[in-house]
């Protein structure tokens, strides 16, 4: 597997930096005053950086890049955490693709592994593949799962939920907003969705009524491969439909989509990346050149909820490329 190193994201910004290794994390954060000037890049094992008042609200996807060793939190495609993270050794490599959080245990132990503490898990493979509190020695250490620090595990595990996707990848791309909506999710869907939206007598939005993702998110796969749209909603797959696209001979490449909602208004973050031998595709693009049949369309119109995510690939995405409940491309060798 060819590890490219990741695509910058911001390089240096006034962060407050709250994770100082193990000792600090059990200590507690730092307060706002200890703000310093912090590049990611240069974290040390144990150390993270966390600042969630960014985006306060919204859906979250988390990235995980490999060949840093480095785990980014994503609230409404806003960056509000960074850590350093541990991830598969040789012979326990952590796979490549696209998970959503399966599971969430604040007191988690190993059924496998002599019964090993794993604070804060958040699974993504029923196989044993987890983002938890664990070792972090500055490189690839774990038995499959990725490993973070316990204070800043604590805090991911505050903003995750069930369906919340997991890029693991071998490079990948700043999120960005992808304002047209695509063929997949064309003008009239979006009117649906705010106007099922609950609202208050006044007519604003009742957040507290507001859809709840882990219970009404979907997951959507294109697969160039395919020819194939699928949804899968709670585990269970919803629809399927054929779709067709621009410019079949160009590569799709991979992109996560994963469908906000900020001040009314409805619209895609794309996050583009590589791996399991596909490249990165163009985030602002791949969506709109994907064409599926009207029917298709107005049954996505009654599925999709801001949180929902979408996930294009030139890999085939047929059931035996995935795991059980997993949502992830496992390996072109599989199509």
């Amino acid at each position: 597997m060819r590890h490219a190193r990741s695509l910058p994201l911001t390089r240096r910004t006034a962060l407050g930096l709250f994770g100082m290794g193990a000792a600090a994390a059990l200590a507690g954060p730092a307060t706002a005053q200890t703000a310093v000037v912090t590049d990611v890049d240069a974290l040390k094992p144990g150390q993270y950086v966390w600042y969630p008042d960014r985006a306060p609200d919204g859906f979250v996807a988390i990235i995980v890049s490999l060949p840093d060793q480095r785990c980014y939190v994503y609230r409404n495609g806003v960056r509000i955490g960074a850590s350093t993270c541990s991830t598969g050794k040789e012979g326990h490599e952590t796979p490549v693709g696209v998970f959503t959080i399966l599971q969430k245990d604040v007191d988690h132990h190993s059924s496998i592994y002599d019964d090993a503490s794993m604070p804060f898990t958040e699974r993504l493979t029923w196989s044993g593949v987890a983002l938890h509190a664990g070792g972090l020695p500055g490189y690839p250490s774990s038995h499959g799962c990725v490993h973070l620090p316990l204070e800043f595990a604590k805090l991911v595990f505050g903003v995750t939920h069930y369906g919340t996707p997991v890029i693991i990848a071998d490079s990948h791309s700043q999120p960005v907003d992808v304002l047209h909506p695509g063929l997949v999710l064309p003008a009239d869907a979006t009117t649906a969705i705010q106007a099922d939206a609950p609202k208050n007598a006044n007519g604003t939005p009742d957040t507290e009524a507001a859809p709840n993702p882990a219970q009404d998110a979907v997951s959507l796969i294109v697969s160039g491969a395919d020819k194939q749209l699928v949804a899968l909603k709670d585990a269970v797959e919803v629809l399927r439909a054929p779709v067709t696209l621009t410019d079949p001979q160009t590569p799709l490449g991979n992109v996560v989509y994963v469908l906000k909602q900020v001040g009314g208004e409805v619209s895609w973050t794309a996050i583009s990346f590589e791996g399991n031998g596909a490249a990165a595709g163009k985030a602002t693009s791949a969506i709109n050149r994907i064409t599926v049949a009207p029917e298709a369309n107005q049954q996505l119109a009654k599925l999709l909820v801001p949180g929902s995510t979408l996930f294009i690939t030139d890999l085939s995405a047929a059931p035996q490329t995935r795991s059980g409940k997993d949502f992830v491309v496992l390996s072109q060798a599989m199509s």
